[in-house]
């Protein structure tokens, strides 16, 4: 158990059975009465987004999700094969439990998967991945001051929005937790 005056962002708790992780969170005091902490918490195995208020003190559960480095193998059709770099055990994952990271994952990347009571609950990326991109329209020298945009598909198959002198063979850095364009790398 921890007081939730202990909570931190990405930390997990588990509340009515479900597994949690804090998203956002803000201690209250108001001028009257109790204070009282505010958060945002991310259900981890559906991915729904709930908004709670638990009174200044309240001890919740926290949540033991077990991470373990594994090495991305190769995927296809619906399947997904890693590797435990302790171990060397091949687990393939689905759909379902690899979530939006298929559109970052490269052969041979490092991720660490995360496991609540057995069970693998996701894929945890590192924050930000270098992708080279393989079609995007030609860009034109001069085209920066309107802060333009333009579709490019990188090597993972994955569409972003990029400034319009980004190039076919340009290596990008894509920021895994919102999708977007950070620059080249």
């Amino acid at each position: 158990m921890i007081s939730i005056n202990d909570v931190k962002n990405g930390m997990t708790l588990e509340i009515d059975g479900q597994v949690y992780q804090v998203i956002e969170f803000l201690h209250v005091k108001p001028g009257k009465g109790a204070a009282f902490v505010r958060t945002k918490l991310k259900n981890v195995v559906s991915g729904g987004v709930i908004e709670t208020t638990f009174r200044a003190g309240e001890k919740v559960p926290r949540a033991q999700v077990e991470r373990r480095e594994y090495q991305y193998l190769y995927g296809g059709q619906g399947s997904w094969t890693f590797m435990n770099t302790e171990t060397y055990e091949q687990i393939e994952l689905n759909e379902d439990q690899i979530g939006d990271a298929k559109n970052y994952l490269l052969e041979n990347m490092l991720v660490q998967i995360a496991s609540w009571k057995g069970n693998i609950i996701g894929v945890d990326l590192p924050n930000t991945v270098e992708l080279k991109v393989v079609d995007t329209e030609p860009g034109f020298k001069g085209d920066t001051a309107t802060g333009a945009t333009k579709p490019a598909t990188l090597e993972t198959g994955y569409v972003v929005n990029v400034p319009l002198f980004v190039n076919v063979g340009d290596v990008l850095k894509i920021d895994t937790r919102t999708g977007q364009y950070l620059g080249r790398a």
